[in-house]
Protein backbone atom coordinates (compact mmCIF):
# COMPACT_ATOMS: atom_id res chain seq x y z
CA UNK A 1 0.00 0.00 0.00
CA UNK A 2 1.43 3.24 -0.60
CA UNK A 3 2.64 5.17 2.33
CA UNK A 4 0.33 7.83 3.92
CA UNK A 5 3.59 10.50 4.39
CA UNK A 6 2.79 11.53 1.34
CA UNK A 7 -0.77 12.26 0.93
CA UNK A 8 -1.29 15.11 -1.94
CA UNK A 9 0.81 13.34 -4.24
CA UNK A 10 -1.32 9.59 -3.08
CA UNK A 11 -4.29 11.89 -4.09
CA UNK A 12 -2.77 12.91 -7.64
CA UNK A 13 -1.89 9.12 -8.26
CA UNK A 14 -5.40 8.26 -7.30
CA UNK A 15 -6.95 10.09 -9.45
CA UNK A 16 -5.33 9.35 -12.94
CA UNK A 17 -5.73 5.74 -12.44
CA UNK A 18 -8.70 4.03 -14.03
CA UNK A 19 -8.83 0.43 -12.81
CA UNK A 20 -11.70 -2.46 -13.55
CA UNK A 21 -12.47 -4.87 -10.14
CA UNK A 22 -13.90 -8.09 -9.53
CA UNK A 23 -17.67 -7.97 -8.45
CA UNK A 24 -21.06 -7.87 -10.03
CA UNK A 25 -23.39 -6.45 -6.96
CA UNK A 26 -21.11 -5.08 -4.92
CA UNK A 27 -17.83 -3.28 -5.63
CA UNK A 28 -15.16 -4.56 -3.30
CA UNK A 29 -13.85 -3.08 -0.10
CA UNK A 30 -10.58 -1.69 -1.36
CA UNK A 31 -12.26 0.04 -4.04
CA UNK A 32 -14.38 1.81 -2.15
CA UNK A 33 -11.95 3.23 0.00
CA UNK A 34 -9.91 4.21 -2.87
CA UNK A 35 -12.85 5.91 -4.41
CA UNK A 36 -12.75 7.99 -0.99
CA UNK A 37 -9.46 8.59 -1.45
CA UNK A 38 -9.25 10.25 -4.48
CA UNK A 39 -9.54 7.41 -7.55
CA UNK A 40 -10.55 9.22 -10.35
CA UNK A 41 -12.22 6.56 -12.32
CA UNK A 42 -13.76 2.88 -12.31
CA UNK A 43 -13.87 1.01 -15.75
CA UNK A 44 -16.96 -1.66 -15.97
CA UNK A 45 -16.13 -5.23 -17.61
CA UNK A 46 -18.79 -7.97 -18.83
CA UNK A 47 -17.56 -9.88 -15.27
CA UNK A 48 -19.38 -6.97 -13.48
CA UNK A 49 -22.65 -7.13 -15.56
CA UNK A 50 -25.57 -9.31 -15.43
CA UNK A 51 -28.20 -6.66 -16.34
CA UNK A 52 -28.93 -2.88 -17.06
CA UNK A 53 -30.75 -2.69 -13.54
CA UNK A 54 -27.78 -4.22 -11.59
CA UNK A 55 -25.66 -1.92 -13.15
CA UNK A 56 -27.69 0.94 -12.51
CA UNK A 57 -27.29 -0.03 -9.08
CA UNK A 58 -23.86 -0.89 -8.45
CA UNK A 59 -22.82 2.90 -10.33
CA UNK A 60 -25.15 4.56 -7.65
CA UNK A 61 -23.49 2.46 -5.02
CA UNK A 62 -19.91 3.74 -6.37
CA UNK A 63 -20.66 7.38 -6.17
CA UNK A 64 -22.34 7.11 -2.89
CA UNK A 65 -18.19 7.49 -2.13
CA UNK A 66 -17.38 10.27 -4.68
CA UNK A 67 -20.50 11.69 -6.99
CA UNK A 68 -17.79 12.69 -9.55
CA UNK A 69 -16.40 9.58 -10.27
CA UNK A 70 -15.87 8.44 -14.09
CA UNK A 71 -17.57 5.03 -14.46
CA UNK A 72 -15.92 3.80 -17.91
CA UNK A 73 -16.97 1.04 -20.21
CA UNK A 74 -15.47 -0.55 -23.29
CA UNK A 75 -19.26 -0.50 -24.97
CA UNK A 76 -18.56 -0.32 -29.00
CA UNK A 77 -21.48 -2.65 -29.45
CA UNK A 78 -20.26 -5.19 -32.12
CA UNK A 79 -17.89 -7.74 -31.49
CA UNK A 80 -16.72 -5.92 -28.26
CA UNK A 81 -19.43 -5.54 -26.11
CA UNK A 82 -19.91 -5.79 -22.36
CA UNK A 83 -23.30 -4.88 -21.26
CA UNK A 84 -24.46 -7.76 -23.51
CA UNK A 85 -21.41 -10.11 -23.17
CA UNK A 86 -23.56 -12.98 -22.26
CA UNK A 87 -26.87 -12.14 -24.22
CA UNK A 88 -24.96 -11.38 -27.78
CA UNK A 89 -25.09 -7.57 -28.90
CA UNK A 90 -27.92 -6.65 -30.12
CA UNK A 91 -26.55 -3.73 -32.47
CA UNK A 92 -23.68 -4.54 -35.58
CA UNK A 93 -20.32 -3.39 -34.85
CA UNK A 94 -18.58 -0.32 -36.64
CA UNK A 95 -18.02 -2.17 -40.01
CA UNK A 96 -22.03 -2.89 -40.62
CA UNK A 97 -22.13 0.69 -39.84
CA UNK A 98 -19.73 2.13 -42.02
CA UNK A 99 -20.88 -0.16 -45.42
CA UNK A 100 -24.49 0.93 -44.88
CA UNK A 101 -22.85 4.84 -45.14
CA UNK A 102 -25.67 6.02 -43.20
CA UNK A 103 -24.15 8.93 -40.97
CA UNK A 104 -27.82 9.31 -39.42
CA UNK A 105 -28.27 5.65 -38.76
CA UNK A 106 -24.76 5.44 -37.51
CA UNK A 107 -25.94 8.71 -35.06
CA UNK A 108 -28.95 7.05 -33.80
CA UNK A 109 -27.48 3.59 -33.17
CA UNK A 110 -24.84 5.24 -31.08
CA UNK A 111 -27.59 7.26 -29.34
CA UNK A 112 -29.45 4.17 -28.57
CA UNK A 113 -25.89 2.61 -26.62
CA UNK A 114 -25.60 6.12 -25.17
CA UNK A 115 -29.22 5.69 -23.64
CA UNK A 116 -28.56 2.44 -22.25
CA UNK A 117 -25.03 2.99 -20.91
CA UNK A 118 -26.96 6.85 -19.58
CA UNK A 119 -29.69 4.47 -17.43
CA UNK A 120 -26.68 2.00 -16.03
CA UNK A 121 -25.17 5.17 -14.71
CA UNK A 122 -21.75 5.17 -17.06
CA UNK A 123 -20.59 8.38 -17.61
CA UNK A 124 -17.65 7.36 -20.46
CA UNK A 125 -17.44 4.76 -23.10
CA UNK A 126 -14.32 3.89 -24.56
CA UNK A 127 -15.94 4.24 -28.01
CA UNK A 128 -15.79 4.57 -31.01
CA UNK A 129 -12.68 2.59 -32.91
CA UNK A 130 -11.54 6.01 -35.06
CA UNK A 131 -9.23 3.49 -36.56
CA UNK A 132 -9.01 3.12 -40.34
CA UNK A 133 -8.37 -0.90 -41.00
CA UNK A 134 -5.96 -0.56 -44.11
CA UNK A 135 -4.84 -3.71 -43.39
CA UNK A 136 -7.20 -6.94 -43.79
CA UNK A 137 -5.32 -9.27 -42.03
CA UNK A 138 -5.11 -6.50 -38.75
CA UNK A 139 -5.38 -9.11 -36.04
CA UNK A 140 -7.36 -7.24 -33.37
CA UNK A 141 -8.98 -4.05 -34.95
CA UNK A 142 -10.92 -5.68 -38.19
CA UNK A 143 -15.23 -5.36 -37.50
CA UNK A 144 -14.12 -2.52 -34.86
CA UNK A 145 -13.73 -0.35 -37.57
CA UNK A 146 -16.42 1.80 -39.87
CA UNK A 147 -13.56 0.56 -43.03
CA UNK A 148 -10.73 0.67 -45.11
CA UNK A 149 -11.51 4.42 -46.59
CA UNK A 150 -10.12 7.08 -44.39
CA UNK A 151 -13.15 9.12 -45.56
CA UNK A 152 -15.67 6.69 -44.50
CA UNK A 153 -14.15 6.53 -41.04
CA UNK A 154 -13.72 10.22 -40.70
CA UNK A 155 -17.60 10.89 -41.29
CA UNK A 156 -19.12 7.60 -38.85
CA UNK A 157 -16.61 8.66 -35.98
CA UNK A 158 -18.09 11.89 -36.05
CA UNK A 159 -21.56 10.57 -36.28
CA UNK A 160 -20.82 7.99 -33.48
CA UNK A 161 -19.34 10.56 -31.47
CA UNK A 162 -22.89 13.08 -32.04
CA UNK A 163 -25.00 10.38 -30.69
CA UNK A 164 -23.80 9.13 -27.59
CA UNK A 165 -23.39 12.28 -26.30
CA UNK A 166 -26.25 13.20 -27.22
CA UNK A 167 -27.44 11.01 -24.70
CA UNK A 168 -25.44 12.28 -21.90
CA UNK A 169 -22.36 9.77 -22.02
CA UNK A 170 -18.70 10.75 -23.18
CA UNK A 171 -17.51 9.35 -26.07
CA UNK A 172 -12.83 8.57 -26.42
CA UNK A 173 -11.81 7.74 -29.76
CA UNK A 174 -9.03 5.41 -30.18
CA UNK A 175 -6.53 3.91 -30.68
CA UNK A 176 -4.68 7.14 -31.35
CA UNK A 177 -2.84 7.76 -33.58
CA UNK A 178 -4.21 5.06 -35.31
CA UNK A 179 -4.19 1.06 -35.39
CA UNK A 180 -5.78 0.28 -38.38
CA UNK A 181 -2.52 -0.44 -40.49
CA UNK A 182 -1.17 -3.54 -38.06
CA UNK A 183 -0.51 -7.00 -37.95
CA UNK A 184 0.39 -7.47 -34.39
CA UNK A 185 -2.20 -7.73 -31.86
CA UNK A 186 -1.07 -5.56 -28.90
CA UNK A 187 -2.28 -7.77 -26.14
CA UNK A 188 1.06 -10.48 -26.80
CA UNK A 189 3.34 -8.23 -28.89
CA UNK A 190 4.05 -4.48 -29.77
CA UNK A 191 2.91 -3.93 -33.38
CA UNK A 192 4.63 -0.95 -35.76
CA UNK A 193 3.25 1.04 -38.22
CA UNK A 194 5.42 1.46 -41.41
CA UNK A 195 4.05 4.78 -42.97
CA UNK A 196 5.38 7.94 -43.50
CA UNK A 197 4.29 11.08 -41.28
CA UNK A 198 3.07 12.55 -44.58
CA UNK A 199 1.06 8.84 -45.23
CA UNK A 200 -0.07 8.92 -41.69
CA UNK A 201 -0.78 12.30 -41.96
CA UNK A 202 -3.39 11.53 -44.70
CA UNK A 203 -4.69 8.20 -44.08
CA UNK A 204 -4.76 7.67 -40.33
CA UNK A 205 -5.40 11.27 -38.37
CA UNK A 206 -8.49 12.42 -40.21
CA UNK A 207 -10.89 10.76 -38.34
CA UNK A 208 -9.12 12.02 -34.88
CA UNK A 209 -9.40 15.25 -36.22
CA UNK A 210 -13.07 14.73 -36.97
CA UNK A 211 -13.35 13.38 -33.39
CA UNK A 212 -12.24 16.70 -32.08
CA UNK A 213 -14.46 18.52 -34.57
CA UNK A 214 -17.61 16.59 -33.09
CA UNK A 215 -16.68 17.63 -29.42
CA UNK A 216 -14.67 14.06 -28.09
CA UNK A 217 -13.09 15.16 -24.78
CA UNK A 218 -11.18 12.20 -24.44
CA UNK A 219 -8.53 10.21 -26.67
CA UNK A 220 -7.49 6.59 -26.30
CA UNK A 221 -3.54 5.70 -26.79
CA UNK A 222 -2.28 3.01 -28.99
CA UNK A 223 0.14 0.74 -27.47
CA UNK A 224 2.38 0.51 -30.94
CA UNK A 225 5.15 1.59 -32.48
CA UNK A 226 5.52 4.66 -34.93
CA UNK A 227 9.39 5.08 -35.97
CA UNK A 228 7.99 7.98 -38.38
CA UNK A 229 7.19 10.02 -35.21
CA UNK A 230 8.93 8.27 -32.29
CA UNK A 231 11.36 4.68 -33.49
CA UNK A 232 12.14 4.04 -29.67
CA UNK A 233 8.76 4.79 -27.69
CA UNK A 234 5.57 3.10 -28.29
CA UNK A 235 2.45 6.21 -28.71
CA UNK A 236 1.33 5.60 -25.24
CA UNK A 237 4.55 6.42 -23.68
CA UNK A 238 5.97 8.77 -26.07
CA UNK A 239 5.70 12.32 -25.66
CA UNK A 240 6.65 13.33 -29.52
CA UNK A 241 3.38 11.48 -30.59
CA UNK A 242 1.00 12.92 -27.19
CA UNK A 243 2.52 16.36 -26.96
CA UNK A 244 4.10 16.90 -29.85
CA UNK A 245 1.27 15.59 -32.23
CA UNK A 246 -1.78 15.28 -30.67
CA UNK A 247 -1.70 18.29 -28.67
CA UNK A 248 0.75 20.49 -30.06
CA UNK A 249 -0.04 19.73 -33.98
CA UNK A 250 -3.81 18.93 -33.62
CA UNK A 251 -4.38 20.99 -30.68
CA UNK A 252 -5.75 18.21 -28.28
CA UNK A 253 -6.97 19.62 -24.60
CA UNK A 254 -9.19 16.72 -23.45
CA UNK A 255 -8.13 13.98 -21.46
CA UNK A 256 -5.71 11.07 -23.08
CA UNK A 257 -6.33 8.04 -21.96
CA UNK A 258 -3.96 4.38 -21.90
CA UNK A 259 -5.74 1.35 -23.72
CA UNK A 260 -5.38 -1.35 -21.15
CA UNK A 261 -2.03 -1.10 -19.32
CA UNK A 262 -1.42 -4.43 -19.00
CA UNK A 263 -0.81 -5.61 -22.27
CA UNK A 264 2.18 -7.26 -23.51
CA UNK A 265 3.26 -4.54 -25.85
CA UNK A 266 4.17 -2.22 -23.31
CA UNK A 267 4.42 -4.24 -20.24
CA UNK A 268 6.98 -6.79 -21.36
CA UNK A 269 9.61 -3.97 -22.04
CA UNK A 270 8.76 -1.59 -19.31
CA UNK A 271 6.59 -3.79 -16.92
CA UNK A 272 2.93 -2.91 -16.06
CA UNK A 273 4.63 -0.11 -13.17
CA UNK A 274 7.20 1.44 -15.40
CA UNK A 275 4.68 1.42 -18.59
CA UNK A 276 2.15 3.70 -16.20
CA UNK A 277 5.02 5.68 -14.98
CA UNK A 278 6.70 6.80 -18.78
CA UNK A 279 3.11 6.76 -20.09
CA UNK A 280 1.79 9.76 -17.56
CA UNK A 281 5.49 11.00 -17.89
CA UNK A 282 4.66 11.16 -21.69
CA UNK A 283 1.58 12.55 -21.89
CA UNK A 284 -1.34 10.94 -20.63
CA UNK A 285 -3.75 11.29 -17.85
CA UNK A 286 -5.05 8.58 -17.27
CA UNK A 287 -4.09 5.16 -17.37
CA UNK A 288 -6.92 2.21 -17.70
CA UNK A 289 -5.65 -1.22 -16.33
CA UNK A 290 -8.10 -4.01 -14.86
CA UNK A 291 -9.03 -5.92 -17.89
CA UNK A 292 -6.85 -9.02 -16.84
CA UNK A 293 -5.23 -7.10 -13.41
CA UNK A 294 -8.31 -6.55 -11.55
CA UNK A 295 -6.51 -6.72 -8.11
CA UNK A 296 -5.98 -4.49 -5.23
CA UNK A 297 -2.87 -4.85 -5.03
CA UNK A 298 -1.91 -4.38 -8.65
CA UNK A 299 -3.85 -0.73 -8.19
CA UNK A 300 -1.51 0.11 -4.63
CA UNK A 301 2.07 -1.24 -7.09
CA UNK A 302 0.48 1.74 -9.94
CA UNK A 303 -0.20 3.89 -7.55
CA UNK A 304 2.76 3.31 -5.31
CA UNK A 305 4.88 3.54 -8.37
CA UNK A 306 3.64 7.23 -9.82
CA UNK A 307 4.60 8.74 -6.20
CA UNK A 308 7.53 6.95 -6.00
CA UNK A 309 8.53 8.26 -9.49
CA UNK A 310 7.86 11.85 -8.40
CA UNK A 311 9.79 11.86 -5.23
CA UNK A 312 12.44 10.45 -7.17
CA UNK A 313 12.56 12.58 -10.27
CA UNK A 314 11.73 10.45 -13.15
CA UNK A 315 7.88 11.85 -13.19
CA UNK A 316 7.78 16.13 -12.79
CA UNK A 317 5.46 16.63 -10.13
CA UNK A 318 4.14 19.44 -12.56
CA UNK A 319 3.15 16.65 -15.10
CA UNK A 320 0.89 14.48 -12.56
CA UNK A 321 -0.92 17.61 -11.31
CA UNK A 322 -1.74 18.37 -15.35
CA UNK A 323 -2.98 14.83 -15.55
CA UNK A 324 -4.61 14.80 -12.33
CA UNK A 325 -6.48 18.19 -13.68
CA UNK A 326 -7.53 17.42 -17.07
CA UNK A 327 -8.83 14.13 -15.77
CA UNK A 328 -10.88 16.22 -12.81
CA UNK A 329 -12.29 18.52 -15.71
CA UNK A 330 -13.63 15.70 -17.54
CA UNK A 331 -14.97 14.17 -14.43
CA UNK A 332 -16.81 17.51 -14.25
CA UNK A 333 -17.97 17.97 -18.06
CA UNK A 334 -18.75 14.55 -18.45
CA UNK A 335 -20.70 14.40 -15.30
CA UNK A 336 -22.41 17.54 -16.18
CA UNK A 337 -23.75 16.11 -19.26
CA UNK A 338 -24.46 13.06 -17.69
CA UNK A 339 -27.19 14.63 -15.19
CA UNK A 340 -28.23 17.21 -17.75
CA UNK A 341 -29.61 14.44 -19.83
CA UNK A 342 -33.21 12.47 -18.79
CA UNK A 343 -33.01 8.83 -18.49
CA UNK A 344 -33.64 6.44 -20.86
CA UNK A 345 -36.66 5.55 -21.78
CA UNK A 346 -37.16 1.83 -23.67
CA UNK A 347 -34.59 0.90 -26.70
CA UNK A 348 -35.30 1.06 -29.54
CA UNK A 349 -34.67 -1.65 -32.69
CA UNK A 350 -32.22 0.50 -34.69
CA UNK A 351 -29.70 -2.37 -34.00
CA UNK A 352 -31.43 -4.65 -36.03
CA UNK A 353 -32.38 -2.18 -38.35
CA UNK A 354 -28.73 -1.84 -38.81
CA UNK A 355 -27.61 -5.03 -39.17
CA UNK A 356 -30.67 -5.62 -42.40
CA UNK A 357 -29.02 -2.79 -44.09
CA UNK A 358 -25.63 -3.94 -43.78
CA UNK A 359 -26.29 -7.63 -45.40
CA UNK A 360 -25.19 -8.25 -49.04
CA UNK A 361 -26.06 -11.23 -50.58
CA UNK A 362 -24.29 -12.23 -53.77
CA UNK A 363 -25.48 -15.56 -56.06
CA UNK A 364 -22.90 -17.56 -58.90
CA UNK A 365 -24.59 -16.91 -62.09
CA UNK A 366 -23.98 -20.41 -63.01
CA UNK A 367 -25.16 -21.93 -59.56
CA UNK A 368 -28.46 -24.17 -59.47
CA UNK A 369 -30.35 -25.95 -56.74
CA UNK A 370 -29.48 -23.36 -53.94
CA UNK A 371 -32.92 -21.63 -53.44
CA UNK A 372 -32.75 -18.39 -51.57
CA UNK A 373 -35.21 -18.31 -49.36
CA UNK A 374 -34.79 -22.12 -48.33
CA UNK A 375 -37.23 -24.16 -49.16
CA UNK A 376 -35.59 -27.21 -46.67
CA UNK A 377 -34.40 -27.46 -43.15
CA UNK A 378 -30.88 -26.26 -43.34
CA UNK A 379 -27.60 -28.03 -42.00
CA UNK A 380 -25.74 -25.19 -40.77
CA UNK A 381 -21.80 -25.58 -39.76
CA UNK A 382 -19.91 -22.57 -38.29
CA UNK A 383 -16.81 -22.12 -38.37
CA UNK A 384 -15.52 -20.96 -35.19
CA UNK A 385 -11.80 -18.89 -34.81
CA UNK A 386 -10.39 -17.94 -31.43
CA UNK A 387 -11.17 -14.06 -30.60
CA UNK A 388 -8.62 -11.89 -29.75
CA UNK A 389 -8.80 -10.63 -25.97
CA UNK A 390 -10.37 -7.27 -26.46
CA UNK A 391 -13.48 -9.59 -27.41
CA UNK A 392 -15.40 -11.88 -24.70
CA UNK A 393 -15.29 -15.01 -25.85
CA UNK A 394 -18.14 -16.08 -24.78
CA UNK A 395 -20.42 -14.16 -26.16
CA UNK A 396 -22.74 -15.49 -27.92
CA UNK A 397 -22.81 -15.19 -32.31
CA UNK A 398 -23.71 -17.18 -35.79
CA UNK A 399 -26.58 -17.92 -37.55
CA UNK A 400 -27.33 -21.48 -36.33
CA UNK A 401 -29.33 -19.94 -32.97
CA UNK A 402 -31.42 -17.54 -34.96
CA UNK A 403 -32.15 -19.75 -37.69
CA UNK A 404 -33.39 -22.36 -35.02
CA UNK A 405 -36.04 -19.77 -33.54
CA UNK A 406 -37.18 -19.33 -37.37
CA UNK A 407 -36.68 -23.00 -38.31
CA UNK A 408 -37.08 -25.60 -35.59
CA UNK A 409 -35.70 -28.45 -37.89
CA UNK A 410 -32.21 -26.13 -38.47
CA UNK A 411 -29.85 -29.02 -37.70
CA UNK A 412 -26.37 -27.49 -36.75
CA UNK A 413 -22.69 -27.89 -35.92
CA UNK A 414 -19.61 -25.51 -34.85
CA UNK A 415 -16.33 -26.63 -35.99
CA UNK A 416 -12.40 -24.94 -34.24
CA UNK A 417 -9.57 -25.32 -35.18
CA UNK A 418 -8.14 -27.86 -32.47
CA UNK A 419 -10.71 -30.26 -33.81
CA UNK A 420 -9.78 -30.23 -37.50
CA UNK A 421 -5.88 -30.00 -36.63
CA UNK A 422 -4.86 -33.54 -37.02
CA UNK A 423 -4.91 -32.63 -40.69
CA UNK A 424 -5.30 -37.00 -41.05
CA UNK A 425 -8.48 -36.84 -39.48
CA UNK A 426 -9.50 -34.11 -41.21
CA UNK A 427 -12.24 -35.63 -44.01
CA UNK A 428 -13.84 -38.02 -41.23
CA UNK A 429 -14.53 -35.03 -39.08
CA UNK A 430 -15.71 -32.98 -42.18
CA UNK A 431 -17.89 -36.45 -43.16
CA UNK A 432 -19.37 -37.10 -39.72
CA UNK A 433 -20.07 -33.72 -38.68
CA UNK A 434 -21.08 -31.45 -41.91
CA UNK A 435 -21.48 -33.39 -45.15
CA UNK A 436 -23.27 -36.97 -43.36
CA UNK A 437 -25.50 -34.51 -41.45
CA UNK A 438 -26.18 -32.11 -44.53
CA UNK A 439 -27.10 -34.95 -46.47
CA UNK A 440 -30.92 -34.63 -48.43
CA UNK A 441 -30.46 -30.93 -46.30
CA UNK A 442 -29.59 -27.22 -47.69
CA UNK A 443 -25.42 -26.67 -46.13
CA UNK A 444 -25.33 -23.55 -44.93
CA UNK A 445 -21.46 -22.82 -44.21
CA UNK A 446 -21.08 -19.62 -41.95
CA UNK A 447 -17.10 -18.19 -41.42
CA UNK A 448 -15.95 -15.51 -39.50
CA UNK A 449 -13.02 -13.14 -40.68
CA UNK A 450 -11.94 -16.28 -42.88
CA UNK A 451 -8.81 -14.35 -44.50
CA UNK A 452 -7.47 -14.18 -41.36
CA UNK A 453 -7.44 -17.58 -40.76
CA UNK A 454 -6.22 -20.23 -43.09
CA UNK A 455 -7.62 -23.66 -41.77
CA UNK A 456 -11.27 -21.88 -41.98
CA UNK A 457 -10.27 -20.42 -45.44
CA UNK A 458 -8.80 -24.43 -46.31
CA UNK A 459 -11.90 -25.89 -44.58
CA UNK A 460 -14.09 -23.48 -46.69
CA UNK A 461 -12.35 -24.73 -49.83
CA UNK A 462 -12.95 -28.17 -49.45
CA UNK A 463 -16.62 -28.51 -48.33
CA UNK A 464 -17.26 -26.21 -51.16
CA UNK A 465 -15.83 -29.08 -53.55
CA UNK A 466 -18.13 -31.32 -52.49
CA UNK A 467 -20.75 -29.41 -51.85
CA UNK A 468 -20.87 -26.38 -54.24
CA UNK A 469 -24.40 -25.68 -53.70
CA UNK A 470 -23.75 -24.60 -50.26
CA UNK A 471 -25.06 -21.08 -48.73
CA UNK A 472 -22.12 -19.06 -47.58
CA UNK A 473 -22.58 -16.41 -44.78
CA UNK A 474 -19.43 -14.31 -44.36
CA UNK A 475 -19.49 -12.98 -40.88
CA UNK A 476 -16.34 -10.46 -40.34
CA UNK A 477 -14.60 -8.65 -42.36
CA UNK A 478 -15.02 -9.42 -46.14
CA UNK A 479 -12.73 -11.56 -48.35
CA UNK A 480 -13.17 -10.02 -51.05
CA UNK A 481 -14.35 -12.91 -53.48
CA UNK A 482 -17.23 -14.60 -54.13
CA UNK A 483 -17.96 -17.60 -52.00
CA UNK A 484 -20.49 -20.50 -52.73
CA UNK A 485 -23.65 -20.74 -54.71
CA UNK A 486 -25.37 -17.97 -52.57
CA UNK A 487 -22.99 -15.69 -50.68
CA UNK A 488 -24.01 -13.72 -47.99
CA UNK A 489 -22.01 -11.07 -46.18
CA UNK A 490 -22.88 -9.31 -42.93
CA UNK A 491 -20.24 -7.03 -41.90
CA UNK A 492 -20.09 -8.07 -38.76
CA UNK A 493 -20.67 -11.48 -36.50
CA UNK A 494 -23.06 -10.16 -33.65
CA UNK A 495 -26.07 -11.77 -32.65
CA UNK A 496 -28.10 -8.99 -34.57
CA UNK A 497 -25.93 -9.70 -37.57
CA UNK A 498 -27.15 -13.47 -37.28
CA UNK A 499 -31.02 -12.79 -37.22
CA UNK A 500 -30.65 -10.25 -40.06
CA UNK A 501 -28.92 -13.39 -42.10
CA UNK A 502 -31.05 -15.61 -40.62
CA UNK A 503 -34.20 -13.54 -42.01
CA UNK A 504 -33.21 -13.58 -45.31
CA UNK A 505 -32.10 -16.83 -45.72
CA UNK A 506 -35.51 -18.28 -44.95
CA UNK A 507 -37.31 -15.18 -46.36
CA UNK A 508 -38.52 -13.24 -43.76
CA UNK A 509 -36.87 -9.90 -44.37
Amino acid sequence: MVSSSHPQLEQLANSVLQPGFVGKTEAPDWLRRRIADGLGAVVLFGRNIVEPEQVAALTTSLRAENPDLIVAIDEEAGDVTRMEAWTGASRPGNLALGAVDDVDLTESVARDIGRELHAAGVSLNYAPSADVNSNPLNPVIGVRSFGSRTDVVSRHTAAWIRGLQASGVAACAKHFPGHGDTSVDPHFGLPQVKGTAAEIARTALPPFIAAMEAGVRAIMTAHLLVPAYDPALPATLSPRVLNDLLRGELGFDGMVVTDGIEMGAVTDRYGIDGATVRAVAGGVDAVCVGGDSAEQSTVELLAGALVKAVLDGRLPEERLAEASRRVREFAAWSGGRSRAVARAGDRSDIGLVAARRAVRVHRRPDATGSPLPLTAAPHVVELSPVMNPAVDGGTPWGVADPLRDLRPDTTSARLTQPELADHGGTDEVLDRVVLGPANGRALVLVVRDAARHRWMSDTLTRLLRTRPDALVVEMGVPTGVTLGAVHMITHGATRVSGIAAAEMLVGGA
